[in-house]
């Protein structure tokens, strides 16, 4: 049995961890104004960024199509794959989960197992290394799914945007009392919470934002003093504050390992421009 992974670009997994762990990404399709975009492939962080800033026109998505599913499970198929485990963005901010289950009921030329990250970004990235990683070792399709489930289970979200009116005028917000965005100069909190985005607080400034999810994180590693922890900071165009924030974590929690990465376009349209956010679960790689 020869097992593939795939995802979609809101992963943002890393060229280097694209190759290390063998992932096949689909890309998301980005449209500004008139033109479509695959994301990652025909659109820079750099330019999306500036149509934000600057175009009256928002810009929107379109979910990864089953016509590129199935061009890619046949690919895979072709070269010997007869298992796929499928790993995506969070049913709660998109269809496309759906569409994936009602597709490979009808795919018969290998086992898809489709899975939610109920997630989205280093939440979602640290789902797809570990079933690489798996993959790669061996395990059997039914035990990745089971450990997939365990990590998922694990792990814990909170992001800081400067505004909500990007995730309220996707209709990703679902608790829309906007009140707490309403307010000048305050971070709205959220989280993901059974794979929708609701916010939970407002802090004044970045920094106390930090001060909050930290003191989170700590609780978390009272509650399960048994594992390794992973703590993933994520930015939208914030690539200062990125640097601080991992250095800050690094020393707030010197046993934890400490990853970077990125919000793109595609879901960057949903939060704008300067989110902070952080991802913390079990270290899948140093596991206990």
């Amino acid at each position: 049995m020869k097992t593939a992974v795939v995802t979609d670009t809101a992963s943002y997994l890393t060229p280097e961890q694209i190759k290390k762990y063998n992932i096949t990404v689909l890309p998301i399709t980005v449209i500004l104004g008139n033109k479509q975009y695959k994301e990652t492939e025909e659109l820079t962080d750099q330019e999306f960024f500036d149509y934000l800033r600057n175009e009256k026109e928002l810009p929107t998505t379109s979910q990864v199509s089953m016509g590129q599913i199935q061009e890619a499970y046949d690919r895979l198929v072709d070269e010997g794959y007869d298992t796929i485990i499928s790993i995506h963005l969070s049913l709660g901010i998109t269809s496309f989960m759906d569409n994936l289950r009602m597709f490979v009921k009808s795919y018969d030329k290998a086992k898809v197992y489709p899975f939610d990250s109920m997630a989205a970004s280093g939440a979602e990235a640290d789902l797809v290394m570990m079933a690489g990683l798996l993959a790669q070792q061996g395990v059997e399709p039914d035990e990745i799914i089971k450990k997939l489930e365990d990590l998922r289970a694990s792990t814990h979200i909170l992001f800081a945007v400067d505004d909500l009116k990007h995730l309220s005028r996707t209709g990703r917000l679902s608790n829309h009392s906007a009140i707490i965005g309403s307010l000048l100069n305050v971070k709205p909190l959220l989280t993901f919470k059974d794979g929708k985005i609701y916010a939970i607080a407002k802090e004044r400034t970045m920094h106390r934002a930090y001060r909050m999810i930290a003191s989170e994180i700590k609780k978390y590693t009272e509650e399960h003093p048994d594992r390794n922890l992973h703590i993933t900071i994520v930015d939208s165009n914030n690539r200062e504050m990125l640097d601080k924030w991992s250095n800050d974590f690094q020393e707030d929690f010197p046993k934890a390992r400490v990853s970077k990465s990125h919000l793109g376009p595609a879901i960057s349209v949903h939060t704008g421009e300067k989110t902070m956010g952080v991802v913390w679960d079990k270290d899948f790689i140093n596991e206990n």
